[in-house]
This record gives C-alpha cells, sequence and structure tokens, in this order.
C-alpha cells in the first residue's frame, strides 16, 4: 500500500474506554461502607462549599452568565439563591467546593480530589428530578446521587493508581472531567454506544496544563479547574445524548491519539513508570476501593501532602511558641511527592500560592498553633512576618521509607516529621505522623470530628433550625437515601 494514504478501517472503542462504560452501566454497588463513606463524603463536601461562600474571590464567579437568565427546573447552587443550567451549576458548584482546598482527596501516581465530581451529580440530578416531578414521575433520590459519587471516586482513583499525568504536565483535572462525562450521562439514561461517545470526547479535550498548581505561577484557577472540568464533563454527556458520533481510537490512534500526543513525554522517575511507555496501565478492576479508601481533609484547608505536617507542628506549637526568635533551623523530614509539589522558598505572590507552600502550611501551625483559611489571606501573612522568618530557616529532605510506603497499597501513607533545633544547641523532639487524620486506618477518630467540620461549616451560612436538620438528615443513612434530590437541595437554599 502507498505511504501516501492511511488505512480508513474505524476501529472499535478502546477498552480503557469500554471497561468504564461496562462499569458505569452494570457494576452493582453494594458495599455498606462505601455507601456509609459516600454519605459522609457528601456532607463534608458540602460544608466545604459553603465555607467557601464567605469569601468573594470565590462569590464573583458564581451565578448566571447572562444576568436575569430564567431557567425551567434549573439546577440549585448550595448557599445561594441561584437557579442554573445544569451546566453552569456544575460549575459553580465544583468552584465552591474546591475553593479552599478543603475537600477529600486521593493520592496515588497521580493526585486529585474525586469529590469534586459531585458538581456535575447534584446539577443533573438535581435538574432531572425537577424536570421528573414536573412530569408526574417520580424524582432522583439520593441513593443515586451517593452511587455516582461512589463510581466517580472510583474512575477517576483507578487511572490515578499507576498513571502519572503530571509527570507529562497535565492537571489532574483531566480526571473530573471523564469521571463526571461517565457518571452524568449514565443520569441522563445514556445507553453505552452514548457513553462511549461521551467519554471518547472527554480524552479528545486538549487538556489543562498544571502551570497554575507551581511555582512560580501557582494562582487562584487552581481552585475552580475542577468546577470547569466537572462542568464539561455534563456539558460533553449533553452532546453525547444528542447523538453526536465518537472518537473510537481517541487514546490509540498513532500520532493523533492522546497517548502519542499528551501521554509520550519520557518519565524520568522509573520508580513510577517505564521510560516512554505511552498508555495507561491498571493494577485492578473498579470497584468501590477509591470510596472505602478516600483521604478526608478534617484538621486543615491545606494540601494534602501538607496534612500530617500540619499536624506535626500543631503538637510541636507548645514547645516553640516562646522561643520562635531563639530558633536557628527547622527540619521537614517528607516524601518525594510533597517535594515535587510544595517545597517552595521565596516570596509567596497570593492565598493560593501560600496553601500549596509546604514550608508556609508548617510555618503558620508552628507559631499559631492551628492553620486555617484565613491565615493564606494577605492581610494575615502580612500582619504576621514571623511566618517568612520561620520559612527561611527549614531544611526539607526526603526519608525514601515514606516515599515508598506512600505508593505501597496496604499503606498509602503521607508521612511527615518536623524536628526544631534552637541557637543555644537544644532541640525538640523530631514529631512524626505518617497517617493523617482523615485516613482509613483513623476512621473512628476522624469521622466524629469530620461531622464536628460539618456542622461549623452549616453555622456560616443557615439559622440554627436548618443546620440541625440538614445534619440530622446527613447522618442518617437511611432516610437520606431515600430522600428525593429535589427535596434535600431545597435545604440547601438560601
Amino acid at each position: 500500500m502507498s505511504a501516501n494514504v492511511d488505512l480508513n478501517e474505524r476501529p472499535d472503542y478502546d477498552v480503557e474506554l469500554q471497561k468504564i462504560a461496562d462499569y458505569v452501566l452494570d457494576y452493582r454497588i453494594d458495599s455498606t461502607e462505601a455507601l456509609d463513606t459516600a454519605r459522609n463524603c457528601l456532607m463534608d463536601t458540602l460544608g466545604c462549599g459553603l465555607l467557601a461562600l464567605r469569601f468573594p474571590e470565590c462569590t464573583k464567579h458564581l451565578g448566571p452568565l447572562v444576568e436575569g437568565t430564567v431557567v425551567p427546573n434549573g439546577a440549585r447552587v448550595p448557599g445561594t439563591s441561584f437557579r442554573l443550567d445544569p451546566a453552569k451549576a456544575a460549575w459553580d458548584i465544583g468552584c465552591i467546593i474546591r475553593w479552599l482546598d478543603y475537600n477529600d482527596t486521593w493520592l496515588a501516581a497521580e493526585w486529585g480530589h474525586p469529590s469534586d465530581n459531585l458538581g456535575g451529580i447534584l446539577a443533573v440530578a438535581d435538574h432531572l428530578s425537577q424536570v421528573r416531578v414536573s412530569q408526574g414521575d417520580s424524582p432522583l433520590t439520593m441513593r443515586a446521587v451517593l452511587e455516582a459519587m461512589i463510581m466517580a471516586h472510583e474512575i477517576q482513583g483507578v487511572i490515578a493508581l499507576e498513571n502519572s499525568f503530571n509527570r507529562v504536565g497535565l492537571d489532574h483535572v483531566v480526571l473530573v472531567k471523564v469521571a463526571s462525562t461517565a457518571v452524568v450521562a449514565k443520569l441522563m439514561g445514556a445507553d453505552r454506544d452514548q457513553l462511549l461517545s461521551a467519554l471518547s470526547h472527554a480524552w479528545v479535550d486538549g487538556q489543562s496544563l498544571r502551570t497554575y498548581r507551581h511555582a512560580p505561577n501557582a494562582g487562584s484557577r487552581k481552585s475552580w479547574a475542577a468546577g470547569d472540568a466537572t462542568s464539561r464533563g455534563v456539558r460533553l454527556a449533553d452532546i453525547a445524548m444528542r447523538g453526536e458520533m465518537g472518537i473510537p481510537g481517541v487514546l490509540s490512534a498513532p500520532q493523533w491519539g492522546f497517548y502519542d500526543v499528551l501521554f509520550a513525554k519520557t518519565n524520568k522517575d522509573q520508580r513510577l513508570k517505564p521510560e516512554g511507555q505511552r498508555q495507561f496501565s491498571f493494577s485492578q478492576a473498579y470497584g468501590t476501593y477509591v470510596m472505602e479508601n478516600v483521604l478526608f481533609k478534617i484538621s486543615f484547608p491545606a494540601e494534602f501532602h501538607a496534612q500530617t505536617a500540619c499536624e506535626a507542628a500543631v503538637k510541636l506549637h507548645p514547645q516553640v511558641k516562646g522561643r520562635l526568635d531563639e530558633i536557628d533551623r527547622i527540619v521537614i523530614t517528607t516524601h518525594e511527592s510533597a517535594i515535587r509539589i510544595i517545597s517552595k522558598v521565596g516570596e509567596l505572590a497570593n492565598p493560593a500560592d501560600r496553601d500549596h507552600c509546604l514550608q508556609y502550611m508548617a510555618a503558620v501551625p508552628l507559631a499559631f498553633g492551628n492553620l486555617i483559611a484565613e491565615h493564606y489571606e494577605d492581610a494575615f501573612h502580612d500582619a504576621n512576618p514571623v511566618i517568612d522568618d520561620l520559612r527561611e530557616k527549614m531544611e526539607v529532605v526526603e526519608d525514601e521509607r515514606y516515599t515508598r510506603e506512600y505508593l505501597e497499597d496496604d499503606k498509602r501513607s503521607i508521612a511527615n516529621a518536623i524536628q526544631v533545633f534552637f541557637k543555644d544547641g537544644s532541640q525538640t523532639e523530631q514529631v512524626a505522623v505518617e497517617y493523617p487524620i482523615g485516613h482509613r486506618r483513623r476512621r473512628d477518630e476522624g469521622i466524629p470530628l469530620l461531622e464536628e467540620k460539618f456542622r461549623a461549616n452549616l453555622a456560616t451560612r443557615f439559622a440554627p433550625r436548618r443546620c440541625d436538620d440538614i445534619f440530622a438528615l446527613c447522618t442518617d443513612q437511611r432516610a437520606l437515601e431515600a430522600t428525593p434530590v429535589n427535596r434535600f437541595v431545597d435545604l440547601w437554599i438560601t
């Protein structure tokens, strides 16, 4: 055959897409632990969204694209009075969820925040439920939302286990878009062909770069990137439901597919992937593993690789609070991912820069005994030069065991240790925390604190009676699962 022509034999859909579609359409969720964790995830995620509404830099993004737009059966944005088309509602919900970097996290070869997908899930479920009621049909129940959350977590998290998008410069929100597309298409009633088409369009999109997450360009786009991704998932699902054809070889097509165009950069870290590998690898099938093992951010609104550093710093605070000016150096022992993502020196330009700086997130609780969202704001930073003084005294070193156990299936630790050395030659003990309070290994300890966090977040937006009603429903598994989605969302509207 001549080299001047292409063989135009249309392939079957890439097997990676088929496995996602079959999982979403055929898998039946019967894990009590996954459903219980999804309930906790739901209330924590929406609580984080309420807390974000206190910040004007977040709320300026919310609302209709054209002021005064009226959307029949529009999806609602919790904590507001907005009623929007499902794609913009997904954007807004995803934005408030992620704004403060306080919702749950998944750490593996790739990182991310699977509850970001709730933006698309809740917006579409609310809209569909209102439409059904208007037509005399039964609305979706919150059981459908919990199941969609479990599946979105699983798709995003299982792909992330062995496939590092950050290593080729891509942002993890590509997985939010893919997961949201899959589960939202199912909620819309997609058949297998429609779901495969939607997934192929999610992969063929040009993907976001990680530029806005790293020094020296870290900025607030990282706080709305997931909202943008879950909203795009809603749009692509809608396009597929209208009969749009798919792109079967979106991943594997030579030269033009995702693998060759965006996943082919040489990977220099042999611990994660063989050099030059151009396709995804998987260690397990889709089930309920990710939701069952998801990491909650309970104590600190901080990038997750720093959670245990913050906890160690709080423990050291009583020993150093009266001797801050006597400190000679501070040694933070950590794992490779933390070094690569959030270890930085130099001036920090904005709150988004500060909440992705390991040294800043350790310095604040060392000096003040806690770390809250307001501690990243310009006013707090500018009023407390001691923070930058402490940062300048910090040394960050890698513990190879921490790095290794971060990736081990039976551990998945996120370890940090801090030790403070004084000018007179004395020193504190090294305080090490290997598993954060939000880890599966600490569920019994963590869930009561998660519920306290939820109550506090509710109180930032609603009157006490409303807070009590929402809390009672969200802590009753059976009642929550049976609640119509539109009635659930009613409780969250101002």
